[in-house]
């Protein structure tokens, strides 16, 4: 594995290092305004939300690397304590590029990069009409890291208003993580783009307690056909089946599969493990450790 000190190779490698292996990074479209009414569009992934309650978002516009120039953004944000965050979408992102060359600060990239402003309703800058979701803030603070080329500069935000395209929400009223085909950041020149060929689903553990690896048996913990990520699937449930479920399971759905193989335990072993790793990728859990408990009842 190649080892690397930050403080001995040059800024520029850094940062590839850093954005080709951080992400996909979320995309702030920032629209803002300085005292002299002059507005900037631009976008930044070093960016998240960090807080429900109060609602907390942070972006850094960080120094030029070449020039060691503070980006409009920050100069903006600075004379006027407001942006815009305007969510990107697929459908937005070759505009978005655009938006993103090194325009004069008195020069509009709305227009440059054919984008629609909308009038905010609690701050002065303008937001993003082609963007299904738009966060009006109020700078809270600013923290600069350093004073020197690839230094970040972070912009902490309190959202006052959120403005959302009813076209997203689900019944629910929540929004729809497949219409809203969100686009991020990687390294270099590339995307990635959040559709339902990318997205998979996972149920968050929250009031729920898996059994954990310690608690796998161990001819399932040293599998040679399930991988660590099949592992921690399966260590995830919070109870094993009960014997009567597994022999049954093992009747009904298995019972070819030991005739054809009852003289041949390593490969019939073989073959309920990759059966099992099968159910775990359309995430049939409970399938799945019925399949693998049946080999030893």
């Amino acid at each position: 594995m190649l080892s690397i000190n930050p403080k001995e190779i040059e800024i520029p490698k850094l940062h590839r290092y850093l954005l080709g292996s951080v992400g996909p990074r979320p995309i702030a479209f920032a629209s803002t305004i300085d005292s002299k009414g002059n507005i900037n569009l631009a976008p930044f992934s070093f960016f998240n939300v960090f807080s429900a309650n109060p609602p907390i978002m942070i972006f850094s516009p960080a120094r030029s690397g070449r020039t060691n120039q503070s980006k409009d953004t920050y100069n903006n944000v600075k004379e006027v304590p407001e942006v815009v965050i305007n969510v990107v979408t697929h459908d937005m992102v070759h505009q978005m590029s655009l938006a993103s060359s090194p325009y004069d600060s008195d020069v509009s990239e709305f227009e440059k990069s054919g984008f629609t402003s909308l009038e905010s309703d609690m701050i002065t800058p303008p937001r993003v009409k082609e963007s299904p979701v738009q966060f009006e803030c109020k700078v809270n603070e600013i923290i600069e890291l350093g004073d020197q080329g690839g230094a970040g500069n972070l912009v902490i935000c309190e959202v006052v208003r959120i403005h959302v395209m009813e076209s997203l929400l689900d019944e629910n009223q929540m929004i729809d993580q497949h219409k809203i085909d969100l686009i991020s950041r990687m390294g270099g020149n590339w995307y990635c783009r959040a559709d339902k060929n990318s997205m998979f689903e996972i149920q968050k553990p929250i009031t729920t307690c898996g059994i954990g690896f310690d608690a796998l048996p161990i001819d399932i913990r040293n599998s040679s056909i399930l991988t660590g990520n099949d592992l921690g699937q399966l260590a995830g449930i919070e109870q094993l089946p009960n014997e009567t479920d597994v022999n049954e399971y093992k009747l009904l759905e298995l019972s070819e599969l030991f005739l054809s193989l009852e003289e041949d335990a390593v490969q019939l072993e073989i073959e309920i493990h990759k059966r099992a790793q099968d159910l775990l990728k359309r995430n049939l859990l409970e399938e799945a450790w019925l399949t693998l408990l049946s080999f030893n009842n």
